[in-house]
């Protein structure tokens, strides 16, 4: 009977509120305390626990964290510095310095027990100021990690955690994998280039990493930009290593000229430093199941890379190659035209017959081999975000279209590499199979 009651006192309470709509706020706020005090002492008891706690946070969540409504971790996101069979690399950031930051990692299980077997490494930490503010940016190198082996891992600072995220180390021996592709991000990310990677996820959930071929934000030191690309793309990120490529958007340029690299590159991705001085972790290589992926970085020193090129690509014992850079060979828009790369880099992709090159810059999508050719290298293009330009067609292209932003889902298995390019709609776009034996690759 007293349920009973109490429910008719709580519906008329709500009755008086919508009766009402320009009643006193104040007065609306004590009648219901007053309600709760005489009917619900329990409930308020429970509520004024929560009430009274007005901007903090509880300590066992987010301890000594004074920058309410940030979260204790963010940004967090995988990627290799080393080989992908045996290490893998996190990095993240923090608000406040922790003075002790720390990443955990097991071998993942079913059972929930795993968490019993796992080690901590303490972390690597640079601070970055922003906005008069400092951030606190963390890394760690997981190694002697066993191939082909599923990893739960987390990050914190011994007392405050992250969940437990999972991926899966890479096999020693040339197994079928696929991986993603996304041309530019740059503009309007949370609110449109979230639907391309969250949708290239749900559309291809097997794959192992993803590309991104430069211009992921438009301003290379706005932290609010890169905080969009972090969002939209959220726990994936944790849990999908990436292979990013330096854009010209992620350079600032200067009257004279001369351009710097964004603040934020090098404390956000820890990756392979095997490229050239003065090009750390915007130039490298690394090896999976394979394959070799070459990054290049195409605003500065290009000269200079190919020498360093020629010897990657030549001492190379990988069955398939790959190249990730920026501008494209061959431009798909009126009043491009990359020399440089012609120069400096494309004698090099026919010499030591490269597979595919993977690259950005132009906004419209192209695929071919170059004018009048009938093998080497297969060139694409793309674009992922919404900033879109009109399509230069060319004699060069295959394939090519404008207005669509798409990803590419790539399959290497054995002596076949199939390409498909998707629009966010789900419609496969373009779609491709190179078949490479004796050191020749074919259509």
């Amino acid at each position: 009977m007293m349920a009973t009651e109490n429910s008719v006192e709580k519906n008329n309470y709500t009755s008086f509120i919508r009766q009402n709509p320009k009643s006193n706020g104040y007065a609306n706020i004590g009648f219901l305390l007053i309600a709760c005090f005489i009917i619900f002492p329990g409930l308020i008891a429970f509520d004024c626990g929560v009430v009274s706690l007005p901007g903090k946070v509880l300590a066992d969540n987010h301890q000594a964290n004074p920058n309410v409504g940030l979260k204790p971790f963010d940004h967090i996101i995988l990627t290799w510095m080393d080989n992908p069979a045996t290490s893998q690399a996190v990095t993240w950031r923090s608000p406040v310095d922790f003075k002790k930051s720390a990443a955990e990692i097991a071998p993942a299980e079913a059972s929930t027990d795993f968490v019993n077997n796992a080690r901590q490494i303490l972390a690597k930490t640079s601070s970055l100021k922003i906005d008069n503010k400092f951030v606190y940016y963390h890394s760690v190198n997981f190694t002697d990690l066993s191939p082909d082996t599923l990893y739960a891992y987390r990050v914190g600072n011994g007392s405050i955690w992250s969940e437990w995220f999972q991926f899966r180390t890479a096999s020693r021996h040339a197994e079928t994998f696929s991986f993603l592709y996304f041309g530019d991000a740059q503009e309007n990310i949370f609110s449109l280039w979230s639907r391309t990677i969250r949708t290239a996820v749900l559309k291809s959930p097997e794959v192992r990493f993803m590309i991104h071929a430069g211009d992921m934000v438009n301003r290379q030191n706005y932290d609010r930009e890169w905080n969009e690309w972090f969002n939209a793309g959220g726990w994936i990120f944790a849990a999908i290593p990436s292979i990013p490529a330096i854009g010209n958007h992620e350079y600032r340029k200067w009257k004279n000229k001369s351009r710097t690299l964004s603040k934020f590159w090098r404390p956000q991705f820890t990756l392979p430093q095997n490229g050239i001085s003065g090009l750390e972790e915007t130039s490298y290589y690394l090896d999976y199941q394979g394959t070799r992926f070459v990054v290049l970085n195409s605003i500065e020193k290009m000269e200079p890379q190919a020498r360093w090129l020629e010897n990657v690509l030549k001492r190379n014992p990988n069955h398939w190659t790959i190249v990730i850079f920026h501008h494209p060979v061959y431009s798909s828009i009126p009043g491009r035209d990359n020399k440089m790369a012609r120069k400096h880099w494309e004698p090099l992709f026919n010499k030591f017959k490269v597979d595919l090159v993977l690259q950005g810059h132009d906004h419209v999508y192209a695929r071919g081999r170059g004018p009048g050719k009938v093998d080497g290298p297969v060139y694409v293009t793309s674009v992922s975000g919404n900033k879109m330009y009109n399509l230069a067609r060319a004699e060069w292209m295959d394939r090519a279209g404008e207005d669509m932003q798409l990803f590419q889902v790539i399959t290497i298995s054995g002596v076949v590499l199939h390409y498909k390019s998707i629009m966010v709609t789900g419609e496969v776009f373009d779609a491709f199979d190179l078949l490479k034996k004796d050191g020749k690759t074919r259509n």
